[in-house]
């Protein structure tokens, strides 16, 4: 079910939604690497690569699409100047790590590998502009995916903080090892470690990315690149609830110390559940239930319009504002907890009456929302209480919002290759289906189709 409550002024104000707000506008990244021309390069179109980089039409190389955006940025570092004839240690380093992209799930046809490997042959210019892109590329989608924000789906909406790639490269260029300085940009996370060591073990590593990928490696290198959604440092205390596989890990000091099950939204696009991060801030008692628009339209209404008692039989009241409401009580839908934690899609986790469900395998029945199986124990942790002590603000029967002592992150995942709180690689079916869409941008062909797409958001 999905529900967000504050207390304001004494009264009660629920908001309800069911699914996740249109997108905005296009990402950063995108638009700093399309637009007007900046007058940094203005100011050395003296130069042959100033020329090259300011003109109108996307740069190219044999053929291979150029990122205009950050090469700009990176050359306006150096005067718009070439940088690779100077440094050929650092060029190999950083060509040799392109060509080993395999080892982080990443095709290295991505990043010009093909075209790289007879550089030798092309003209000075398009051979420094190709291995600069080469590197800033790899360099961008270790340390944000593969796959731009803008092009995911609604809500898939983790990301990972910015990095100015461009600087990165110019830091690599001045370390001991440059390759070593740039893969740092990847995630550390237990489950990048061990989805690298699978795609190792596998022997596959370099054709991840390619059509002759297995489809575990596959499912490995399509989760390497969700692991590159996430911040860099996860907070040390914080509930992960991973909706492939249908669980809830609270962690402190980074060790797991709760899990529960959960239910989670249905496998329909529209009641999926979406994956973000918020910050859990407090804990509502006995909460009643405003029930969204749309349940109430398709689910609730027409049955109570066969049933006239059925309204009453559920708790539920129409409020003067016309918004239908199931009060606070065991039987609501909500159960007898909610935590709050505000995000565009309005979903939360909460109890729920219907206890039965936690025995199924298949717990996908939500609208989006995730319901916890053992939500008092969670609170007790949370609110650094003892469990008694969540139980008797319960049996007050009033609803009470009650703020955490310290506010804790919460992020919502879909990851189908997961390490589990014994450091085990575990994998789960793609039940929302949306491994493919993922494998598109990573593999160079699917990628090629992609990009000729309209620019756009897809639906969820």
């Amino acid at each position: 079910m999905i529900a967000g409550g504050v207390i304001a002024g004494g009264a009660l104000a629920l908001v309800a939604a069911c699914a996740p707000v249109p997108p905005g506008g296009p990402a950063a990244r995108q638009m700093a690497s399309a637009g007007a021309v900046p007058a940094s390069v203005a100011a050395h179109a003296n130069t042959e690569l100033g020329q090259r980089l300011g003109g109108g039409a996307a740069p190219t190389v044999a053929g291979e699409p150029l990122n205009a955006g950050l090469l700009r940025r990176f050359y306006v570092r150096h005067g718009f100047e070439p940088v690779w004839t100077t440094r050929p240690a650092q060029a190999d380093s950083l060509m040799n790590a392109v060509l080993h992209a395999g080892d982080q799930g990443l095709s290295p046809e991505l990043f010009h590998a093909n075209v790289l490997q007879s550089s030798a042959a092309l003209p000075p210019l398009d051979r420094e502009l190709l291995l600069s892109d080469a590197f800033l590329s790899y360099a961008d989608a270790l340390a944000h995916g593969v796959m731009p924000v803008e092009r995911r789906r609604d809500d898939e909406a983790l990301t990972p903080e910015p990095v100015d790639v461009a600087a990165a490269l110019d830091a690599a260029i001045g370390s001991a090892d440059p390759a070593a300085a740039i893969e740092a940009l990847a995630p550390t996370t237990p489950t990048y470690r061990l989805l690298r060591q699978a795609l190792q073990n596998s022997g596959t590593g370099a054709a991840a990315g390619g059509r002759t990928a297995a489809p575990r490696s596959r499912q490995v290198a399509i989760n390497l690149e969700r692991e590159r959604w996430l911040p860099r440092r996860l907070p040390a205390d914080r509930v992960w609830v991973n909706a492939a596989d249908e669980r809830l890990v609270l962690y402190r000091d980074d060790r797991p110390v709760f899990s529960t099950k959960v239910i989670v939204g249905r496998d329909e696009v529209r009641n999926q559940s979406p994956e973000f991060q918020a910050t859990i801030t407090g804990i509502l008692f006995n909460p009643p239930w405003n029930i969204p628009p749309d349940i109430a339209t398709n689910e609730i209404l027409p049955k109570a319009n066969g049933d006239p008692d059925y309204l009453t039989r559920h708790n539920m009241v129409m409020l003067p504002n016309g918004i239908l409401q199931q009060v606070a009580g065991p039987n609501s839908a909500l159960g007898q907890l909610m935590f709050e934690m505000q995000n565009r899609f309005d979903v939360y986790l909460h109890d729920t009456p219907s206890k039965n469900f936690f025995g199924r395998d298949d717990r996908r029945i939500s609208h989006g929302c995730i319901r916890v199986e053992n939500p008092r124990e969670l609170a007790a942790l949370l609110m650094q209480q003892p469990i008694d002590a969540i139980e008797q603000t319960i049996a007050t029967a009033g609803t009470a919002d009650k703020s955490l002592p310290q506010p804790v992150p919460v992020f919502v995942v879909y990851q189908t290759a997961f390490a589990d709180a014994d450091g085990r690689l575990q994998f789960r079916p793609d039940v929302y289906g949306r491994d493919a869409e993922i494998w598109q941008h990573l593999d160079p062909v699917g990628r090629a189709v992609a990009e000729r797409e309209m620019p756009g958001r897809h639906g969820g």
